[in-house]
């Protein structure tokens, strides 16, 4: 029976970012410095695929510093974390290594800026992900007000309405962002506002290009982790965009074909967090049931690299 033609947008820029390439270079690199097993506090980052490669070279993942003996190194992931786990570490006098994103420690900076100012900051960002729970955890309680949505403006209650200033985690939507900057300058009117919004260029440029691609495709298919913010974000973006049928995957195993059934044009794009081989595997899955014609849509080029940190280049 021939094969249905249809026609394949894949975005570009997609998949890893120059902070999960970094993290998992780090993890590598300590495994290959330090042998096994080497702990890392959280998910290094957010991709059940990549973490699992990486358990099998011999990393153990935990979520709490108290998870991993003192004896050991320990990684702290690419989200970031509060102060007092690095504290603790160093209490402990284990060995420990940062794989923040850079672009994250820059928002941590900011924070401790602000705060060293005598402003109360607002953060963007959602409740309970470790790069939120991170960035509040760089200031004492009650110096970060957090807000998740536009209606979340109206509720929060800062001491000093004229000395106020705005931080954003690096993942989120940048219409949704920017809408929610808008109700708190309108609110605030004396807050300030970074010149640019702290949402890192990955986020922004794999946003960009699914908006558009998404004019055009009847579906949307976006490969990442159900934790992954920013891949969660790319799914919203599509939807507001245009095409109603866009949809989260971890990889090819997980598409709905009945749901598929008749369409001619397909979207694919991938979490920062989502290595090349799954996209691959998501291509090689439709060319097993389409005739495929794939048209590269690419909105921006990417040349960003990250070093890793100076211990781990340092010979032993």
């Amino acid at each position: 029976m021939s094969k249905s033609p249809l026609t394949l947008y894949l975005a570009a820029p997609r998949g890893f970012c120059a902070g999960v390439d970094r993290a998992i270079k780090i993890v590598e690199m300590a495994i290959e410095k330090w042998g096994a097993p080497v702990y890392v506090r959280h998910e290094i980052v957010h991709n059940r695929f990549v973490a699992d490669g990486l358990r099998a070279k011999g990393a153990v993942f935990v979520e709490e510093l108290d998870e991993a003996p003192n004896d050991r190194p320990v990684i702290f992931s690419a989200h970031g974390v509060p102060k007092a786990v690095p504290v603790e570490a160093q209490r402990r006098n284990m060995i420990h290594v940062d794989a923040t994103c850079p672009l994250v420690t820059k928002v941590h900076n900011e924070a401790a800026r602000h705060h060293e100012n005598g402003f109360q900051t607002v953060m963007i960002g959602h409740a309970g992900h470790p790069e939120t729970l991170g960035t509040m955890g760089q200031l004492p309680e009650g110096e970060v007000l957090l807000v998740e949505t536009v209606e979340d403006v109206a509720q929060i209650a800062p001491r000093d309405p004229a000395r106020l200033a705005v931080i954003t985690q690096t993942t989120l939507s940048v219409d949704d962002t920017a809408d929610i900057m808008a109700a708190l300058s309108v609110r605030f009117p004396a807050i300030l506002i970074p010149a640019h919004e702290d949402i890192c260029y990955a986020t922004t440029n794999r946003q960009a290009a699914v908006k558009v691609i998404a004019p055009k495709i009847d579906a949307l298919l976006v490969i990442g982790a159900p934790n992954s913010s920013n891949s969660k974000r790319l799914v919203e973006v599509g939807r507001a965009a245009g095409c109603a049928y866009s949809q989260l995957v971890q990889r090819a195993g997980d598409i709905d074909w009945r749901a598929l059934d008749g369409i001619r044009t397909v979207g694919v794009t991938a979490g920062a967090s989502a290595p090349e081989v799954l996209v691959n595997e998501v291509i090689d899955a439709f060319r097993a049931r389409f005739q495929v014609t794939v048209e590269l849509v690419e909105t921006a080029v990417e040349r960003i690299e990250f070093k890793v940190p100076r211990v781990l280049r340092e010979t032993a």
